[in-house]
């Protein structure tokens, strides 16, 4: 029966799900009629909106292709290989492997989302070298499932916001929250570290349960996932003295060194605290090190660049989406973001509220995916009102935060370092993401609601 479901959906998703760019053009298409209709702006208005934010995520592109190329730079060095190797060795049959990807992506994306994303990717490849007759759709599918608890960890942009004082926290909130909220009440909160166990511990069964019968398993074949592990990076030392430098380890052991003690000086000072800036250095300057040599370091950044086309492309046109999302009507001050926050506002009580704005954030979350840009789109609005319900402003922040993560399940943007990793294409693991959010869904909305 379960496998039945999941083959539905991957049919449908086969079927009927475009190109991620072409997701992100139908989106800004959808926003830009439903921003006319339900804020009463013309079309020029909305045009504007929308050229006023093409460009507001430069930053962040910049650090979401860092993230891909860094990442898989840094997997790709020996010692990180031969670990994900041993570790693909440990599982012997496709149902193991499907469910130690899962595992293994979960816990990496709770620490943080990044990371997550590239390392679980990267086990995929490798369970699929060795192990016979896994789905190589299903294990890239159940590398990414992991990724739907990133908001709720260490990385997550709403419990971080929240435990970080300053004016920007009342003005976010529109006065809702002027003292910071400590991540105890938010990550490491009960009703929080039981939802994120809970989808730990099973997800994995879920998608095991979703693994083809042998007659219908789409395997990769191994000769396609060979790399540098195989060859690649293999460098014939010329006698110039330019080769000498490109294959000496001196140069790349004293900048490494260099980026090294910073590491070291931003954790002593900082504690666990991370973010994309340091995640990213950190993968740099230790790839840097574990390389060894320029030419070879050199040699795996241009290859993990290959991936990073849909990000530079597609992200723009997500902060064009987001400023119609929060655009308003100069007159009456009407945004469509906030018209959909209001509508879910309007229907909830005490009880019900946490899951109306865990929905209403995976709603909006299809438009604005970015973590701080959610923030900025619903605490001005979901903050007050839960304040106002009585529900705790912790509470509603990881609302926000479930539902900002929970529909990235199905919106392709977020897949496509995973993507560019394993090499394929959204509509191949979307299917079976879908059942992952049917799934998860269930379990974040019963867990907010009735824990805690």
């Amino acid at each position: 029966m379960f496998k039945k479901i999941s083959k539905g959906c991957v049919r449908i998703v086969q079927n009927y799900l475009p190109d991620p760019f072409l997701f992100a053009v139908i989106l800004t298409l959808i926003v830009l009629v439903g921003g006319m209709a339900a804020t009463a702006q013309s079309p020029m208005d909305m045009v504007l909106h929308w050229s006023g934010g093409f460009w507001n995520l430069l930053a962040f592109s910049m650090q979401m292709a860092l993230v891909l190329v860094t990442g898989h730079t840094l997997a790709s060095t020996p010692i990180i290989k031969r670990g994900l190797k041993s570790l693909a060795k440990l599982c012997k049959t496709p149902l193991q492997a499907i469910m130690a990807v899962t595992f293994v992506s979960t816990v990496a994306c709770w620490i943080n989302w990044g990371f997550g994303l590239v390392i679980g990717a990267l086990y995929a490849r490798q369970l699929a070298r060795e192990v016979k007759g896994v789905d190589y759709r299903l294990l890239i599918a159940s590398a990414y499932s992991g990724f739907i608890v990133w908001h709720s960890g260490l990385s997550g942009s709403v419990p971080l916001k929240l435990a970080t004082a300053g004016e920007g926290l009342a003005k976010a909130t529109n006065g809702a929250i002027v003292d910071p909220i400590s991540t105890s009440a938010t990550i490491f909160s009960p009703f929080n570290l039981i939802i994120f166990g809970f989808i730990l511990v099973t997800m994995p069964f879920v998608n095991r349960a979703m693994h083809p019968s042998p007659d219908e398993v789409i395997e990769i074949d191994s000769k396609l996932l060979q790399d540098d592990e195989d060859g690649h990076g293999v460098i014939e030392h010329g006698d110039s003295f330019a080769d000498k430098m490109e294959n000496s380890p001196v140069l790349s052991m004293l900048i490494g060194a260099m980026g090294l003690i910073y590491i070291l000086y931003y954790f002593a000072n900082n504690g666990f605290e991370l973010n994309l800036n340091i995640v990213n250095f950190t993968f740099l300057f230790v790839g840097i090190l574990l390389h060894k040599t320029p030419r070879r370091f050199l040699d795996a950044i241009s290859a993990a660049g290959k991936g990073t086309s849909g990000i530079i492309l597609q992200l723009p046109f997500y902060a064009g989406i987001m400023g119609m999302m929060v655009g308003q009507n100069p007159d009456t001050g009407l945004s469509l973001a906030g018209l959909i926050s209001e509508g879910f506002v309007s229907i909830s009580n005490q009880t019900t509220y946490p899951l109306f704005t865990f929905l209403s954030a995976g709603i909006v979350n299809f438009f604005v995916p970015s973590g701080g840009g959610q923030w900025a789109v619903q605490a001005p609005i979901m903050m007050p009102a839960g304040a106002e319900l009585g529900v705790s402003a912790a509470k509603t922040g990881m609302a926000i935060a479930w539902g900002d993560a929970w529909t990235n399940m199905i919106q392709p943007f977020w897949a496509l370092p995973a993507l560019g990793i394993a090499n394929l294409g959204a509509r191949d693991i979307m299917g079976f993401c879908l059942v992952d959010l049917l799934y998860s869904g269930v379990i974040i909305a019963l867990g907010l609601m009735f824990i805690g």
